[in-house]
């Protein structure tokens, strides 16, 4: 992503770019090479694509970079976004990623913004943070849940929503691309109906997951390991991530596909590449 002269040589001859590419990661004990990738390389994109005259450019932000709305409300594409939700180093990247965007479309650039809220489905291979909870769930590690919540959507409708967006989006502007606002609970109880498997009962306090992502951080950067439990994980999850697709619906017609279909296909996926223990 920071390498100019192989950006440019991807995008010539393009007509439409679409900058989906990020470092999608939580506790970094050394962000520098993710906001590299994620708020440099925005740049590099943009600018690669729109000197190759690409008509349209699409860039895919993230709910991070958009504000929550108080309460049970979802937040859309006008909810002013509080710096201080801005907990982790990937958050803040794509943050600054979508001012860059924002700016070259100030500018003249054909750029349309997409802001995917947590999608989920098949082919997550890294596993991301979101597959990872799926995975946890399937392998029996979820013995207790957080009042916490995020706005689901089927992968596959965020890969359309991408197509609309440099179909029917308006330059310079931007679109959730979610679907369904559930709490954690609800996510969890869902992935029991799909694998047989009993939902956690125990809700725990905040401030117990919180000490214990504390300590787990500090054992893990003694022992040059990842940790097992995501600190910034956990303090995202004092807010729930709410957000209103309807800017995406209404313009885009951005598709609204059951979540319980997408989560049984991810976990059908998990199980059949490894992932899961027998």
């Amino acid at each position: 992503m920071t390498d100019a002269e192989s950006v440019e040589r991807a995008v010539r001859g393009c007509r439409t770019v679409y900058h989906c590419a990020a470092d999608y990661r939580f506790d970094v004990a050394d962000p520098r090479s993710l906001f590299a990738t994620n708020i440099e390389g925005t740049g590099i994109v943009i600018r690669a694509a729109a000197e190759a005259g690409a008509g349209r450019i699409v860039h895919t932000s993230s709910v991070a970079a958009v504000g929550l709305a108080a309460g049970s409300a979802g937040a859309n594409e006008e909810t002013p976004l509080d710096p201080d939700t801005l907990i982790s180093a990937y958050k803040k990247s794509k943050h600054e990623a979508e001012r860059v965007a924002f700016d070259w479309a100030a500018r003249g650039a054909p750029v349309v913004i997409v802001n995917p809220s947590t999608p989920v489905g098949e082919l997550d291979i890294k596993p991301t943070p979101t597959g990872k909870m799926i995975v946890d769930f399937v392998n029996r590690r979820i013995p207790a849940y957080v009042d916490t919540g995020l706005n689901v959507v089927d992968v596959r409708d965020v890969a359309q929503g991408h197509l609309l967006a440099a179909e029917r989006g308006r330059v310079g502007q931007r679109y959730i691309l979610g679907n369904r606002n559930m709490t954690l609970k609800e996510i969890l109880d869902a992935l029991g109906e799909i694998t047989g498997q009993p939902s956690p009962r125990l809700r725990l306090p905040h401030f117990l997951p919180l000490a214990a992502a504390r300590a787990e951080r500090a054992l893990a950067r003694l022992s040059k390991r990842a940790p097992g439990i995501s600190l910034e994980g956990v303090q995202m999850s004092r807010h729930r991530m709410f957000f209103d697709s309807s800017k995406a619906i209404s313009e885009l017609g951005l598709p609204q596909s059951p979540v319980e279909g997408a989560l049984a296909r991810a976990v059908t996926w998990f199980r059949a590449n490894g992932y899961v223990r027998a």
